[in-house]
């Protein structure tokens, strides 16, 4: 270590600044213009999740108007009541798939509605499936927030054969003769472009429905007939 690196760490710790954001641990957030803190700190945009160091709690605050991530609301896991994992295994990214589902359940229309569905989802999936945590990497309400489940940072139980290289995003509720609302459907394509611009998800990514790589009606006859008209569809097999 040299001389001015020593220099600084000291410096850091006379002053009381956290040591990891001077070894740069904080770079996923600062690169993509967002700022660490603490997310029980007003942020004039939204809070993403796994782009910080620390615990849970100390999240990217990406400013309104900066782009790439500002206009999505991803609720974190300590905000809906999430249980802890019993094991997480790390995502490397960027992936090149992203895939659509629904919970084929009722719908929700706000924060505490939709925090009370995603909790009995991960007990489903923890308890009657015997998962490691709720299965999705995020799911999606028709309140237009987004609720974190495996996030960005670890590899998800979602998609049979593609958990690995893909991401997925469930829609809250069952899609089989009707849409989503238009908060969830823009909240869910806000979602995948901020993957892209946090460099989660490859610019080139395929898009797929859940049916796609598996013999299930998911996510839906309505949504998976939207999803094939939006740009990244891809109608090649993932």
């Amino acid at each position: 270590m040299t001389m001015a690196v020593n220099i600084i760490i000291c410096l850091a710790v006379i002053l009381g600044v956290v040591p990891r954001a001077v070894l740069g641990s904080d770079v996923p957030c600062t690169s993509a213009s967002g700022t660490c803190q603490e997310d029980n700190i007003h942020c004039s945009g939204s809070y993403v999740s796994g782009l910080c160091s620390g615990h849970a709690s100390r999240r990217c605050c990406m400013p309104s108007g900066s782009g790439g991530c500002s206009n999505v609301n991803i609720i974190s896991r300590s905000q809906w009541g999430a249980r802890n994992p019993k094991h997480v295994t790390a995502m490397h990214v960027p992936v090149h798939e992203f895939f659509i589902h629904h919970t084929e359940s009722p719908s929700c229309s706000s924060q505490s509605e939709c925090s009370a569905r995603v909790r009995g989802i991960q007990n489903y999936h923890m308890d009657s499936r015997g998962w490691s945590d709720i299965g999705y990497s995020f799911l999606v309400g028709e309140d237009g927030n987004v609720y974190e489940g495996r996030g960005w940072t670890h590899v998800g139980a979602h998609t049979a054969g593609y958990n690995s290289k893909a991401f997925a995003a469930s829609m809250i509720g069952s899609y089989m003769s009707h849409l989503p609302n238009s908060k969830a459907l823009a909240a869910v394509k806000n979602l995948i472009a901020c993957g892209v611009h946090l460099g989660k998800i490859s610019a080139d990514y395929r898009l797929y429905g859940h049916r796609d790589a598996g013999q299930t009606d998911c996510p839906g006859d309505s949504l998976y007939h939207e999803i094939q008209t939006w740009p990244h569809y891809s109608h090649t097999h993932p």
